[in-house]
């Protein structure tokens, strides 16, 4: 097995900016850092389904991939405009400051699961990346490639951290200035409309 190339190849893909870390950054900017690690975690968790999809059902799908990825592709792509239509509708301002992380909470994360559990390229990818790695001749096949995806899912819990305590540092400038958290709303909002649109009109 070679872990050091692919905690490099992961941590490079994980580090291209994606749903999940547009969900992840807006998330440490409008609600601060430890919000941002809910978030993260939700996407994380999200990835999860379609590991455990792409390794136990992967001969059977890749013959019924089309139909399955189209489904579930149109119905994340609603999910993003959703999000996105809500951001720059919300009248809010995401509640800076005043609201409670407990309630928070669960919120984040089932949001952060849906971003990614909505997202059937995930599958697609595991099915591509993790026999480069995993050897299909191997008796250890299923054990490789569960090692892989549960380190996979480990270092993008570590980048979206990351990524979310960053922008975390930026709340207290939004915070106190309406117009600038009116602003990065408008800015997301916008960002989960185009990938709506680009998921919409993805190919597998």
């Amino acid at each position: 097995m070679n872990t050091i190339s692919f905690f490099i190849t992961s941590f490079i893909i994980i580090l291209i900016p994606g749903t999940g870390v547009t969900y992840t950054i807006s998330t440490g900017i409008t609600k601060g850092k430890k919000d941002s690690i809910f978030a993260a975690l939700g996407c994380t968790l999200g990835i999860g389904p379609h590991l455990c999809l792409s390794i136990a059902l992967s001969s059977f799908l890749m013959n019924m991939s089309h139909n399955a990825f189209f489904i579930i592709k149109i119905i994340g792509a609603i999910y993003l405009l959703y999000l996105g239509i809500g951001m720059i509708k919300s009248k809010t301002n995401f509640e800076l400051e005043n609201n409670k992380l407990g309630n928070n909470a669960g919120k984040l994360i089932r949001r952060g699961i849906f971003i990614n559990l909505l997202n059937p390229k995930l599958t697609l990818f595991f099915f591509s990346f993790l026999p480069q790695y995993a050897k299909s001749t191997s008796d250890n096949y299923l054990t490789e490639c569960l090692f892989y995806g549960v380190l996979f899912m480990l270092i993008t819990f570590l980048v979206f951290i990351g990524y979310g305590l960053l922008a975390g540092m930026t709340n207290k400038f939004f915070v106190n200035s309406p117009k600038r958290i009116s602003l990065i709303q408008n800015v997301f909002g916008a960002i989960f409309m185009i990938l709506a649109v680009q998921l919409s009109f993805s190919s597998i």
